[in-house]
């Protein structure tokens, strides 16, 4: 469903991503781990178009899209909850879910029943259903990284990308969002999940990698990678779900 095939990327002249190749396959959940500065927003940027691959292809869904401007990977069906939320701070939560839809609204994707799918998002989180009169930017933190997941849902697309979908947010509140993320799976929902919190990352997910200075050093079905000593001592270790 998305293939990254020797995937290079770069700020000004520093390479971040050294050639990295890893596959989504259509309704899994597959999850890059790593620490930090090890190139993990990096490659979801450059899958999402936000910033430009030096070299490598990315496609989706059978099309390359690589070098594609963000709103039309959005538009091919790749949805990008980014880090730090970045929700429409001035906008209700009903608004900032249906910009989600807007390239269906446009006709760019397929349409489908866009309300129907807003009170499918709403009923996944019911926080933003108390909620979705009010303004993004009143949110806590929690329940503005369920806003970005569930405006990355309304696009009804091939792939999720998610990144960082529990940082800086309260136990109970990262226990609810792999709630989330399990029900989404359940649904046959594809996802690329980036997670500080590589045990909990590893449960949800069937397939993983990770990444090491900008390149993959280790990959394997989730259950392997969690029995795998050097994996269980570099990343699986204290305060780790």
């Amino acid at each position: 469903m998305l293939s990254i095939s020797n995937l290079h990327a770069a700020y000004g002249k520093v390479e971040v991503l050294h050639g990295i190749s890893l596959d989504v396959p259509k309704g899994k959940v597959v999850t890059l781990i790593g620490s930090n500065g090890a190139g993990k927003t990096t490659t979801m940027r450059a899958i999402s178009g936000m910033i430009k691959a030096k070299a490598g292809n990315v496609t989706l869904a059978g099309v390359d899209v690589t070098g594609l401007a963000s709103h039309k990977i959005a538009r091919a069906g790749l949805a990008h909850s980014p880090e730090g939320r970045r929700v429409f701070a001035t906008m209700s939560v009903v608004d900032n879910l249906l910009l989600g839809a807007f390239p269906r609204f446009t006709r760019m994707r397929p349409r489908g029943d866009i309300k129907q799918d807003l009170e499918r998002a709403l009923e996944l989180f019911p926080r933003l259903k108390e909620r979705q009169t009010q303004l993004a930017g009143t949110l806590s933190g929690g329940e503005q990284q369920m806003l970005a997941m569930a405006r990355a849902v309304m696009l009804n697309p091939e792939v999720i990308l998610l990144d960082e979908p529990s940082m800086g947010l309260a136990p109970i509140l990262v226990e609810e969002v792999f709630r989330i993320i399990s029900r989404l799976k359940a649904e046959g929902v594809t996802m690329l999940l980036v997670e500080q919190f590589a045990a909990a990352a590893l449960n949800v997910a069937d397939y993983g990698y990770v990444l090491e200075n900008g390149r993959i050093s280790v990959h394997g079905p989730a259950e392997k990678l969690k029995n795998d000593p050097a994996v269980k001592a570099a990343y699986l270790g204290g305060g780790q779900h």
